[in-house]
């Protein structure tokens, strides 16, 4: 490394700094705020390129054909996924700044905008893509890439037909051994709820859980139980379904299993996956208000329809939902049904 090696040439500030081309002030109209509204709009782009590099890091581990659970890969995976959070809320918070500008002070140099807009920020679309929004899941499927430019469609498409992280998260769930070790079972007891009869078809467990989800629901609520057997037992049309039913039932059974040592950091895996799609939503909500706030009921410079496609996109642009749903299957720890000795063994630290 040479000697005279300095800071301003290893973050290559010349090029940072020297990037705000004002188009108001190109026109001879200086508008002050507009350097604001440049500054935080390339902030976003920059914290879209980190966001992408974790991504990228994520699932190239979860690609892998095994993932020990208590390995130092997965710890990897829910710091990245930690990291990701702790942008998006950054994310969020940079509207704030954005806010202290008027709508007053936006017009001055808003026409000058025109036809650029952040709906032609490819990067961030290509996010949305890894993490496993699908191209039939989006809202303005007509014209949600074009404007971008033939090399920046390339890039979102090929990033659309590579394994999302949705995608991943499903094989790792499905991967999980709870239930296809039939030794972890042989002492497994239904309990006291009943019959304790296994229904046919389906694992003991998930036989001994129904029967406590059932009792812990109040009458009005008696329809979730098609739910139940629809998402978590493959009796209904899961075509369109990102997460299979052995998917489904590794993670409730995480979630309701927290505790044992062994599925802490599955926990924290979904966990971030959950906070990642609350982070976003949030965004887009303070994203949406931010352009009512500024421009009313106006069409978006790149020619959309401002605050009526972002409230679409915020109702309909979840990823993580099938996830979220899985909350409507929990019941209160004192109703779980106990696992056998050798589950819990299999779930606990041994010590020798």
């Amino acid at each position: 490394m040479p000697k005279d090696f300095h800071y301003s040439d290893y973050l290559q500030l010349d090029k940072i700094l020297g990037a705000q081309n004002l188009q108001s002030e190109n026109q001879g109209q200086p508008a002050h705020d507009e350097m604001l509204f440049m500054v935080i709009h390339q902030a976003y782009e920059l914290w879209f390129k980190q966001l992408l590099y974790e991504m990228s890091s994520v699932t190239g581990i979860l690609q892998k054909p095994s993932l020990n659970d208590n390995s130092p890969e997965q710890q990897t995976v829910v710091h990245r996924l930690s990291r990701t959070t702790t942008i998006l809320k950054v994310l969020v918070h940079q509207i704030d700044i954005m806010e202290t500008m008027t709508p007053m002070d936006f017009l001055d140099f808003r026409d000058l905008l025109r036809p650029a807009s952040g709906f032609q920020s490819w990067q961030f679309k290509q996010l949305e893509a890894i993490l496993g929004l699908k191209f039939e899941n989006r809202y303005g499927q007509d014209y949600y890439i074009s404007t971008l430019r033939p090399e920046e469609i390339d890039i979102i498409k090929r990033t659309e037909g590579q394994s999302s992280l949705l995608q991943l998260v499903n094989s790792w769930l499905e991967r999980m051994p709870f239930f296809t070790e039939s030794e972890n079972w042989k002492n497994f007891k239904a309990g006291s709820n009943g019959s304790g009869k296994n229904i046919p078809g389906w694992e003991p467990f998930w036989s001994a859980y129904r029967d406590r989800y059932q009792e812990s629901l109040a009458e009005p609520e008696r329809t979730n139980l098609s739910l139940f057997a629809e998402v978590l037992l493959d009796t209904g049309n899961n075509r369109h379904r990102s997460l299979s039913p052995a998917a489904c039932r590794a993670a409730l059974f995480i979630m309701l299993y927290r505790g044992y040592p062994v599925l802490q950091l599955p926990f924290q895996l979904l966990n971030q996956l959950l906070e990642i799609d609350e982070q976003l939503s949030t965004w887009r909500y303070r994203h949406l208000n931010m352009v009512h706030r500024m421009i009313g009921t106006r069409i978006g410079t790149g020619g959309t329809t401002g605050r009526d496609y972002l409230k679409s996109a915020l109702d309909k642009h979840y990823i993580f939902k099938e996830i979220a749903q899985l909350s409507s299957f929990l019941i209160e720890r004192k109703r779980l049904p106990a696992l056998s000795p050798e589950m819990e063994k299999r779930l606990g630290f041994v010590h020798l």
